[in-house]
């Protein structure tokens, strides 16, 4: 339904794509999709991914998806834990190394921030196992929230 909507330009976003001069060009301009509000294209990716996802994690057992289960179990845990543990990093940081993008400290490439995501990820797993356990054992209700 995606491509039929977004190819033919027909329903679901406000800015119609158009062939450009390189691939990758012209795929950026198909996938530039309106997020805030979400456009029916946009819905229509992210929810069509997701349910793509889904299946294949639940049809396929491997042992790393383990830790994507773990990690699924408390998702409000590590989401809080890992923007209390970014801040931290980020004061340290500039107390260390000072700022460096105006009255900011930041990175200068896209790989830095996947690296970091993926150093915090791994440090985090730990704690966020150790709650995920606390939570299957406990048996308080605002528990279940996190």
């Amino acid at each position: 339904m995606l491509l039929i909507l977004r190819g033919f330009n027909i329903y679901g976003e406000t800015l119609p794509w158009e062939q450009q001069q390189t691939v990758l060009e012209t795929v950026s301009s198909f996938l530039n999709f309106t997020k805030y509000p979400p456009s029916l294209d946009f819905i229509l990716l992210t929810l069509g991914v997701g349910a793509l996802l889904l299946y294949v994690f639940e049809r396929f057992e491997h042992r790393w998806m383990l830790v994507l289960k773990t990690f699924g179990s408390v998702p409000m845990f590590f989401y809080i834990v890992h923007l209390y543990v970014l801040l931290l990093i980020y004061v340290v940081g500039v107390q260390f190394f000072g700022t460096n993008k105006g009255d900011y400290l930041g990175v200068d490439h896209v790989w830095m921030v996947w690296a970091i995501a993926a150093v915090l990820a791994f440090l985090l797993y730990w704690p966020t196992k150790w709650f995920s356990a606390y939570k299957k054992a406990s048996s308080a209700t605002w528990i279940k929230y996190f």
